[in-house]
């Protein structure tokens, strides 16, 4: 028998039942997704079965050395990791999660291919590899496309080449590893022969049916630790601190106005509101009952006005310091032009200009700007050690999202201490969002 690469997957020359094979009938040959290549070769090593193995064929590499001490936790985590190499690792921002991975990376000592969400997380992770290892380091994105021993691309550019990237590379890292099980990405591990995965991320949402996924992909969560026994340490000391605020008379009237037309769809149709499915299905009516649509447009306006409340803004006035160098995160984009032109605050949106967002981030990290405020595409990737405070405006209930706001306040500096408000208005929707991320 012998065993090929063929466009992600893996055929079989010879005619033997193999786990997850199928017929394909196209060739006449049996075929399986590369992701069960490892899977595939414990089999057939314990079934005694003769076989040749031409499923690899991997960038040369040389012998990876470098001078990183890794910190107790992040021992565990490698020992955890190493008991069958692959599987999750869950660490807070600025806990040294890349750190990690780059001891992981010298000791398989083989072929590593990084997946990231953004550009700018390939430019830190490349440079943090060509700090340890002293080699040039493979990118692999729509701007480049250079293969090296190790190499970082983005989830987008690794996805539409994994076809063409499968069998290079013996180990798979993927940086937040939340964003995999998605439609499409979920391809690239199933396309990936590589026999050893890493999972990065700073939470685990809680979902049974990601879990389940991730866990297909690349294995179970092998190790996690929360911030707060390395707070004062390992990361900065911290705090929380939640603030609520009344509604203006104006606002508490549409507020009250939108929810009454809201609940008495759910009366009139003896819907219950259980979560967030059970929303997607009223989403999913209003394309063709106009009530339904009605009913989302008031929710919709309801949520706005308790994210966007006038008084959240006057609590804000309260916080602000010119001597702290703080994030303001908030949900939706019109609150942050607002934020932006009330306060003469630099703002960054999915809008702004590559060039402008990064002028605006140095700018800050030097402190000509002592402020910024974002609608929520600072919750992951950049790395702004100066910032110690965050101020949520709004948000969802996403658990991760909010650790993700938290730790863009973490990564230590000297003397640091650091605060995360949550400005909510009282009695709204908006006090079971802010339960729900936090539980």
């Amino acid at each position: 028998m012998e065993l090929q690469f063929d466009k992600g997957t893996i055929i079989f020359n010879g005619d033997f039942k193999i786990p997850h094979a199928k017929w394909d009938g196209r060739v006449n040959k049996y075929r399986a997704e590369a992701l069960y290549y490892r899977e595939i070769l414990e089999h057939l090593n314990l079934s005694g079965l003769s076989f040749e193995d031409n499923v690899l064929d991997l960038v040369p590499c040389p012998f990876f050395s470098s001078t990183i001490k890794l910190r107790n936790y992040q021992k565990d985590a490698l020992n955890q990791w190493f008991q069958d190499k692959k599987g999750a690792v869950v660490m807070p921002t600025g806990a040294g999660k890349t750190i990690f991975a780059i001891k992981i990376i010298e000791k398989i000592n083989s072929p590593t291919f990084i997946i990231v969400p953004t550009l700018d997380l390939v430019n830190q992770w490349k440079k943090e590899l060509k700090k340890a290892f002293s080699i040039e380091i493979g990118e692999f994105t729509g701007n480049k496309k250079t293969l090296e021993p190790i190499t970082v691309s983005t989830y987008n550019s690794a996805y539409i080449n994994a076809s063409y990237l499968g069998n290079k590379f013996k180990l798979l890292i993927f940086d937040e590893v939340h964003h995999l099980p998605s439609e499409s990405f979920r391809h690239i591990a199933e396309m990936f022969a590589s026999p050893y995965r890493l999972g990065l991320t700073a939470t685990f949402e809680r979902d049974d049916e990601l879990h389940e996924e991730i866990t297909r992909l690349i294995g179970e969560k092998v190790y996690e630790i929360s911030p707060e026994p390395l707070a004062g340490e390992f990361l900065a000391d911290f705090k929380t601190q939640k603030i609520t605020v009344e509604f203006t008379e104006k606002e508490q009237e549409e507020y009250k106005e939108a929810q009454s037309i809201f609940k008495n769809y759910l009366i009139s149709r003896n819907i219950k509101m259980r979560g967030a499915r059970d929303f997607q299905k009223i989403v999913m009516h209003s394309g063709r009952d106009p009530e339904a649509r009605e009913a989302i447009l008031a929710r919709n306006k309801a949520e706005k006005l308790a994210f966007n409340s006038e008084n959240k803004l006057n609590e804000l006035v309260k916080i602000l310091d010119k001597k702290n160098r703080t994030i303001i995160f908030t949900k939706y984009n019109d609150m942050v032009y607002n934020i932006s032109k009330r306060f003469l605050i630099p703002c960054i949106t999915h809008k702004t200009k590559k060039d402008e967002r990064k002028e605006i981030l140095e700018k800050f990290k030097q402190g000509i700007y002592c402020c910024i405020v974002s609608s929520q595409v600072l919750d992951e990737g950049i790395n702004v050690p100066e910032a110690n405070i965050g101020i949520i405006l709004s948000g969802t209930g996403s658990s991760r999202e909010y650790i993700q706001r938290l730790g863009r306040i973490l990564r230590p500096a000297e003397n640091k201490k650091a605060i995360l408000y949550e400005i909510i208005t009282k009695n709204t929707m908006e006090v079971k969002t802010s339960h729900r991320r936090k539980s």
